[in-house]
């Protein structure tokens, strides 16, 4: 067998041992099953819709409150009354009754502002579940992203192993041309054989890592059968060279959804402030309402009674003291404020700190793409020549396993390093709001 049958094309085969009626899955097929059935996502869309159904007028208190009550009641007395002249009155079975309803209407006037603030606040806490779903999407992608080059990377990584495995069998078939010719001793076949088996083994463990990816991808996807089979459109990992620090960096402090969070945030305690001043300030509430009372009596010169009409009334107060409880809150209110922008400011330090580390590691990934793309080309001559000086007995066994393994362990380097730079890409994309154009 010539080493053109042997060459490294072998390593891009697309992985097809389970069979032609798997699922082919590109990495939008992947984001689009995610998007749809994953659990956490569902949660944080579920808590989104909350947040939207409290932003009501009536939840703030702008609306009046409108209550409607009845009320039936009866009595049964024996009543016994000694006069002043002696003389006592007996009554028994003394039998009364009343009914009454009426309709209440409540509307508070003016409470500190306190109503304008909280629908505000509202307003706010909506916008924080809708940023919270925004960021639960995010990190889906990014995981379902990183889970689906992962499973490209053991594929590649498969395919080194078979690759690996060919190459073991030709040799043992060639010292066993070899030795039925008698230029080769047993001990080398021996030798060639364990090397096979060392290659076949390691080959078998591969195949139980790719099935964990693609378990671990089913999983992100939700997918009711997490067995299933699959199959990527990709082959390899390609990875965008044109990302630009300043740029990205920009873009952070304006998208990246964790500051944009902790800013809203921070707004919300500054708005739980103002609510907890308005205390202080007189409150203004506005009552009416319609009653209906009809009381009847067995034992009366007044047989029954009916009464209704309108009510209504405007209650003015103010809390004078209460136990310095307010000042506390106040206190406690102001203090809150600043956390919040300490917890901020924390997070943009952590977020540019993350920033400058990942895109050094970025830009290290890049550079030693060309390095191991170098050697990887290298070590491909050095096979050829070998293989071809193994033939001729010019080479030793174990010279040969050596430049076997530069070949196979520059190839596993690069894919590595294409993975990692990968990661690398993924992470700068989602901290600076971009993780949706995968999308």
């Amino acid at each position: 067998m010539k080493i053109k049958y042997l060459s490294l094309s072998f390593l891009f085969l697309t992985f097809l041992s389970s069979g032609n009626s798997q699922v082919v899955y590109g990495l939008k097929d992947c984001i689009n099953i995610g998007l749809e059935n994953n659990f956490s996502l569902l949660v944080a869309r579920n808590s989104e819709t909350i947040a939207k159904n409290n932003y009501t007028l009536g939840n703030a208190g702008y609306l009046p409150s409108l209550d409607l009550s009845s009320r039936y009641s009866g009595t049964l007395n024996n009543t016994t009354q000694n006069l002043s002249d002696g003389s006592q009155t007996v009554s028994t079975g003394v039998y009364n009754t009343s009914a009454n309803a009426g309709i209440t209407l409540g509307l508070t006037i003016f409470n500190g502002f306190n109503v304008h603030t909280t629908y505000k606040k509202l307003n706010e806490l909506k916008q924080v579940g809708e940023l919270s779903t925004q960021m639960a999407i995010e990190n889906l992608l990014s995981d379902i992203v990183s889970g689906y080059y992962n499973y490209i990377l053991q594929i590649q990584l498969l395919n080194n192993m078979k690759y690996a495995v060919v190459l073991s069998k030709e040799r043992l078939r060639i010292d066993e041309d070899r030795y039925l010719l008698g230029s080769s001793s047993k001990l080398q076949v021996l030798q060639s054989r364990v090397y096979l088996n060392a290659d076949s083994s390691r080959l078998s463990r591969q195949y139980e890592t790719v099935r964990a990816a693609q378990i671990r991808l089913n999983e992100l996807m939700a997918v009711d059968n997490l067995a299933t089979q699959f199959i990527s459109k990709d082959s390899s990992i390609d990875v965008n060279p044109d990302l630009i620090y300043e740029k990205l960096l920009e873009e952070t402090l304006v998208k990246n959804t964790s500051l944009n969070i902790a800013s809203k945030n921070k707004t919300i305690s500054e708005y739980d402030y103002k609510i907890i001043v308005s205390r202080s300030y007189p409150y203004l509430n506005l009552t009416s309402g319609y009653d209906y009372n009809f009381n009847t009596y067995s034992s009366s010169t007044t047989r029954n009674q009916l009464t209704n009409g309108m009510n209504y009334g405007l209650t003015l107060g103010m809390t004078l003291f209460d136990g310095n409880n307010q000042r506390r809150s106040i206190k406690n209110s102001s203090i809150e404020i600043r956390n919040k922008e300490l917890i901020y400011q924390e997070i943009e330090q952590g977020i540019r700190a993350d920033m400058i580390t990942i895109y050094s590691a970025y830009t290290n990934c890049l550079r030693l793409i060309t390095l191991e793309e170098q050697n990887l080309q290298t070590a491909t001559e050095n096979l050829e020549i070998a293989m071809e000086r193994y033939r001729l007995g010019n080479l030793s066994g174990i010279d040969l396993r050596e430049v076997q393994k530069s070949l196979l362990d520059a190839n596993e380097s690069l894919s590595s390093i294409h993975f990692q730079a990968k990661l690398a890409e993924i992470s700068l994309m989602q901290i600076s709001g971009r993780i949706m154009e995968y999308y």
